[in-house]
């Protein structure tokens, strides 16, 4: 049994919280300089080179890439020799999203009360956390800060068995269609196929994880997340939505196992930013 302190797991958190907000990740940075080449829309090229240059400002002067700085959602793989020590592990992960946001002087966006009030809550807690139990005796903290430009534009279904994969294309193709330039493409596009209605959603989230650079490993899948990609940039959104060629940087489709009566499919789309920064502790 190896013991984690709470102190630590904030001071994780704080510190991811900023970097996932200062720095793009270099599967997305290539995607885009790989878009820019590729575009042929003279503004859409424009659009993808001042993209990359606010990047780089950002990383450089340790400033958020988008003002829009997200809602916390914080992915913990735990380990089951793990013992956390000195308080509360959900408390030290929203210490650490409040300590993170303040110090980093990042723009606050959560409100208490979904419906009636919507008081902001004036430290973006609480965090939306998933946890997850794991071999070994390490914690694996990812923070993955959500924007709503394109949180808003996701949605999940629930097919029918008989609609099959030309169904789940039509659904996943026309959910990007309709969120048009809504959540700032070029965007890419997280896939959570099969479960129950919220373990499609969680894949969808986590898709967004891996890098667009990244494949599945299983031959189908892999060829779907290529023949989507393709059939979503024939849709002509293009950056910022002014037209082209590049409407998405990547999809990433992530599967599980269903109930014989279900199809369930979620899409989590993201814009180009998709933040996210993880750790081992």
């Amino acid at each position: 049994m190896r013991t984690v302190c709470v102190d630590d797991i904030i001071e994780a958190v704080e510190r991811l919280c900023q970097e996932a907000n200062y720095n793009l990740n270099d599967d997305i940075k290539n995607g885009l300089e790989k878009g820019a080449r590729q575009e042929v829309s003279e503004s859409g090229k424009e659009i993808l080179t001042h993209i990359i240059e606010n990047a780089d400002i950002a990383r450089r002067e340790r400033m958020a890439i988008c003002q829009d700085t997200g809602m916390a959602v914080v992915f913990l793989d735990i380990g089951q020799d793990v013992h956390i020590a000195g308080g509360s592990l959900t408390d030290a992960i929203n210490e650490g999203v409040r300590r993170g946001y303040d110090k980093g002087y990042l723009r606050k966006s959560v409100v208490k009360d979904p419906v009636f009030e919507r008081v902001n809550t004036m430290d973006n807690t609480p965090a939306v956390i998933h946890y997850n139990i794991v071999d070994g005796d390490r914690i694996k903290i990812t923070v993955a800060p959500k924007g709503f430009g394109s949180e808003n534009m996701s949605e999940l279904k629930m097919l029918t068995p008989s609609e099959g994969i030309d169904g789940v294309k039509r659904f996943i193709i026309e959910t990007v269609d309709k969120a048009g330039p809504n959540p700032c493409p070029p965007v890419i596009v997280g896939v959570g196929i099969g479960g129950t209605m919220e373990k499609a959603a969680l894949l969808a989230k986590k898709a967004l994880l891996r890098p667009i650079d990244e494949r599945s490993c299983e031959p189908r899948i892999k060829e779907l997340e290529l023949e989507l990609l393709e059939s979503i940039n024939r849709l002509g959104i293009g950056p910022a939505g002014l037209g082209g060629r590049v409407t998405a940087l990547g999809v990433n489709v992530e599967v599980f196992p269903t109930h014989i009566a279900g199809l369930p499919v979620a899409v989590n789309i993201s814009c180009h930013v998709t933040r996210h920064s993880q750790t081992v502790i």
